[in-house]
């Protein structure tokens, strides 16, 4: 017994100074606002859960509408606070863009299985992001510093976002949301464009 809490005490010390521990010990209000962002998907996934579209009410889909543009308004809330305390680190330049795939990707997923959009679309959409991600993250790419947003990627999240909540909206003619759902597409692949092949400086 003496044998198993001596490791314990020799172990403890270095789990308190991990650099996980220590990173999480770090994260400031900016970055809790962006991580509780991800409370939006499980609502969202319950919301859309059903069997067909034609099965979910109006009042349901509005609801839904409302939580959605609420959860992805932090990302502009998170992003000003960043820059109004000067709280921009490195964790959070990595996380928002990472939640926000998340809040996007999630729904997508679910208005595929309601049969609104195909599942080929979405792939597009997840690839570009996936590239991206991964182009992000390699050291052996980038300078050891994770770039921030440009314009392009913020634009591209606003369309995304546009696109998803005219999609869950009990539109009189879904064929709008969908088409916004398409010019989401182009422009997930246009801002990745940027990113790959930027005219001088890599930013997201």
């Amino acid at each position: 017994m003496r044998q198993i809490v001596e490791r314990i005490e020799a172990i403890v010390p270095n789990i308190l100074t991990s650099d996980i521990v220590m990173n999480f010990s770090k994260i400031n209000l900016p970055t809790w606002i962006t991580t509780s962002r991800l409370l939006g998907v499980p609502i969202l996934l319950y919301g859309l859960q059903t069997s067909s579209a034609e099965l979910l009410s109006p009042q349901t889909r509005w609801i839904l509408v409302v939580v959605f543009l609420v959860v992805a308004g932090t990302d502009w809330l998170d992003g000003y606070l960043a820059r109004r305390l000067n709280q921009v680190t490195e964790l959070g330049k990595f996380l928002d863009p990472l939640v926000d795939k998340l809040l996007v990707l999630a729904p997508l997923m679910s208005l595929v299985e309601l049969g609104q959009i195909p599942a080929w679309g979405v792939f597009l959409i997840l690839a570009r992001e996936l590239t991206i991600a991964g182009w992000r993250v390699s050291p052996s790419i980038q300078s050891g510093a994770v770039p921030g947003a440009n314009l392009a990627g913020k634009v591209k999240t606003v369309v995304q976002i546009l696109a998803i909540a005219l999609l869950i909206a009990p539109l009189p003619d879904p064929r709008f949301g969908v088409v916004m759902f398409w010019v989401s597409v182009v422009v997930t692949w246009v801002s990745g464009a940027i990113y790959l092949f930027p005219p001088k400086d890599r930013s997201v």
